[in-house]
């Protein structure tokens, strides 16, 4: 049993199909669509990408591979000591091994009359994407509130289509756990480039909509009311843990297992975005919701679960553009170690920008933007686990 259709739910049941040819594999997603590339789903909403290109697999590859793939459905109980899981509309099934790749849901903004006002979007799914392109289009003013990928995302997005675009961020830059102020700065002269107005140390307190329940503007803490006919929120994700209440599985912010993908009740595993694992390169747990992290995940659940014994090992990246440059976040980051030393280096000049964190010692992750192809030979070197000297260090930090 794999809950969660993502890229990692459905490379475990390919990795399990193709190292047993009659196991009975069934896949639950509660979207309506087989695999597709979430990765491309920023391009899509640019409109250079086609929504029917993002997808990877059809249904009828699943029918192919003899994997049961139950679609718009949810597991509401998990019971382990019988082994078991209840769906809400497709009955209960008896599992040998499960795997939870459930992943996050966004959250929601929870200010006063968001809840019924029309014009707000949140950017997670295709469905998603293409609700909020139709919107763009007939949009003149949007504001995004957050500072995480999702919300810089929607901020080029929006801005791509010409849309005049006001991106708030409570704290004072974007993705201040990973960036330093130099780092900070940056990203907002590569916004301030393409025409986005940013705004710092502010959030919204309210939304006001007009009598047709669209949105017409919105409060902010400052005092501030700023018109906009479009809304979208990168507030961060909550783990979607809730099918483990009371199951006795460990769950700090995502699902703590082992170097195996292990959980700590027997036979069950997770893996993707939800997966809070034990990363061997640098000895400690570590959570990141990429793209390649959750297909290697899957690759190493679904090998477990046929019995071997193998330790996930990869070093989890994401790489993304930056407006007119580009970036890239490699291994451990702050958010999962906060004791990590970390040492930055700007070259304005180039438009070259580093972050290098360690711990123990020994390179443990690293932000790039500009130039990022220096990303290999950092992954290597965390992948090495061995001490790195001054010397080293400054070397890397050559920009």
């Amino acid at each position: 049993m794999i809950i969660g259709n993502g890229v990692a739910g459905t490379t475990a049941a390919e990795t399990i199909r193709k190292g047993d040819a009659t196991a009975r594999i069934i896949l639950i997603g509660d979207e309506p669509h087989p695999l597709y590339n979430r990765v491309a789903l920023p391009k899509v909403l640019k409109g250079i990408t086609a929504p029917e290109r993002t997808f990877i697999k059809t249904v009828a590859w699943h029918a192919e591979n003899n994997v049961e793939l139950l679609l718009n459905t949810t597991v509401v109980r998990i019971d382990p000591e019988r082994q078991l899981i209840e769906t809400d509309t497709h009955g209960e099934f008896i599992y040998d091994r499960l795997l939870v790749a459930t992943g996050g849901t966004p959250n929601l903004l929870n200010v006063d009359g968001a809840q019924d006002t029309r014009g707000i979007y949140h950017f997670q799914t295709l469905d998603d994407t293409t609700t909020i392109l139709g919107r763009i289009r007939k949009s003149k003013h949007a504001i995004v509130t957050g500072g995480s990928f999702i919300a810089y995302e929607l901020t080029e997005g929006f801005r791509h289509h010409g849309v005049r675009t006001t991106w708030m961020i409570r704290g004072t830059r974007f993705l201040h756990r990973i960036l330093d102020a130099e780092g900070g700065a940056f990203v907002d002269k590569l916004a301030k480039a393409v025409g986005v107005e940013t705004v710092y140390g502010d959030e919204i307190t309210g939304v006001n909509a007009g009598e047709d329940g669209e949105i017409t503007s919105v409060n902010c803490k400052s005092g501030a009311t700023i018109d906009c006919d479009l809304l979208g929120a990168g507030l961060g994700l909550r783990m979607r843990t809730e099918c483990l209440r009371d199951t006795g599985v460990k769950v700090n912010r995502g699902i703590v297992t082992n170097e195996f993908l292990e959980t700590s009740v027997p036979n069950i595993y997770a893996a993707g975005d939800v997966a809070e694992f034990f990363d061997v390169s640098i000895g400690t747990h570590n959570q990141m919701g990429t793209w390649n992290n959750a297909g290697s995940h899957g690759k190493t659940a679904g090998a477990n679960m046929l019995g071997a014994r193998q330790e996930y090992r990869e070093v989890p990246y994401y790489t993304s553009t930056m407006f007119d440059s580009q970036m890239a976040a490699i291994g451990i980051m702050p958010e999962s170690v906060p004791t990590m030393e970390a040492l930055g280096r700007m070259n304005e000049e180039r438009g070259v920008y580093r972050r290098l964190f360690f711990h123990e010692g020994r390179l443990a992750g690293a932000a790039l933007i500009g130039d990022i192809r220096i990303r290999r030979q950092l992954m290597d070197m965390i992948r090495s686990q061995r001490q790195v000297s001054n010397a080293e260090r400054e070397q890397l930090l050559s920009v």
